[in-house]
């Protein structure tokens, strides 16, 4: 006796009460959607933060830079719009592109220093041992989070013509002539302060960063590159600073758009004096629109120098891509 049992279809199974198979319904379809919008979702607080803390000042600026603004109309309450004059004065003077220079070069001496000494002391900290390598990192982090005006006040004592330990020791040391040097009496002497100060205070990150970026690194690559006989400097070259080229490629990026916003430190040390000779595109724009009361001014030097900044940046990105591009 056989029994005859009977064969499924051999389509697919009809689960769902109306019959279709394989689509959600409206519930599924509610789910699906919500999960699509919940990055978004979670990136609105952030984009809303940007745009009401950096966007709306920005928008402010860029209309002020358009009106004669100064202590009268304040005072009057009254709007006087001058279309591109404030633009119009600031391109045709020499003034503002003799700082743009003065800004460019001070970024890119500083910038190159930071990265040398912060590179340099990010491998010394990936080749001590662990006690000193702790040592290392909390007088790097001190000197981090040391507020700037309080780093500015301590090189200004450091620095100072009479009483200043710097001079002091120069006199020890021989030069008798540095006993009562004024850092601040020249240009060159001001712009090595500062841009002593502005390393100190950039090291550490830089140097954290390519620290971190070391511990990255397989232990495997460095046992291989060994055996092959491979020198210090060819497993630097073809096992250390490969991995390491992403991270410099990125901290020079914020270093740059950080060295070239550097207002306290200039600012602080000597107001950009003297006889306004070390001011740079920030501090030029202070001078120009609070100090001279010429707000319009002011604002007109600082959209300028957002767009020269997203210039240099542009072009730094450009470089970077392409040198990827090449080695790809």
């Amino acid at each position: 006796m056989t029994v005859q049992t009977e064969r499924p279809p051999s389509g697919p199974l009809d689960t769902t009460p109306s019959g279709k198979s394989g689509s959600g319904g409206p519930g599924q379809r509610v789910t699906s959607r919500a999960g699509a919008l919940a990055p978004y979702l979670l990136l609105l607080p952030a984009c809303a933060a940007t745009v009401l803390l950096l966007g709306w000042p920005l928008l402010k600026d860029v209309l002020l830079s358009f009106q004669n603004l100064n202590m009268a109309q304040l005072i009057q309450h009254v709007t006087e719009w001058n279309g591109i004059d404030n633009y119009k004065e600031v391109l045709t003077g020499e003034d503002f592109w003799r700082v743009t220079l003065r800004s460019i070069l001070f970024t890119a001496v500083n910038v190159v220093l930071i990265m040398i000494f912060g590179a340099l002391i990010g491998l010394l900290l990936a080749r001590l041992g662990r006690r000193m390598r702790v040592m290392l990192m909390i007088g790097l982090v001190l000197a981090w989070a040391m507020p700037v005006v309080a780093a500015t006040t301590v090189y200004q004592w450091l620095f100072a013509q009479r009483f200043g330990v710097v001079n002091w020791v120069l006199d020890k040391l021989g030069w008798h002539s540095m006993a009562d040097y004024s850092w601040t009496s020249s240009q060159m002497s001001t712009f090595f302060v500062v841009t002593v100060l502005i390393v100190w205070m950039s090291i550490p990150f830089v140097a954290l960063n390519l620290y971190a970026a070391t511990t990255t690194i397989p232990d495997e690559l460095y046992e291989a590159a060994a055996l092959d006989g491979a020198g210090a400097w060819r497993i630097f070259s073809t096992v250390t600073f490969p991995f390491l080229r992403p991270f410099l490629y990125a901290t020079t990026f914020l270093e740059i758009i950080w060295v070239f916003k550097a207002f306290v430190q200039v600012f602080a040390f000597n107001g950009g004096g003297p006889d306004r000779l070390t001011e740079i595109l920030p501090v030029y724009a202070y001078i120009e629109g609070v100090g001279n009361q010429h707000y319009g001014m002011g604002a007109a030097i600082a959209v300028l120098t957002i767009l020269i900044l997203l210039a240099l940046t542009a072009y730094y990105l450009r470089v970077v891509l392409k040198q990827e591009e090449d080695e790809l």
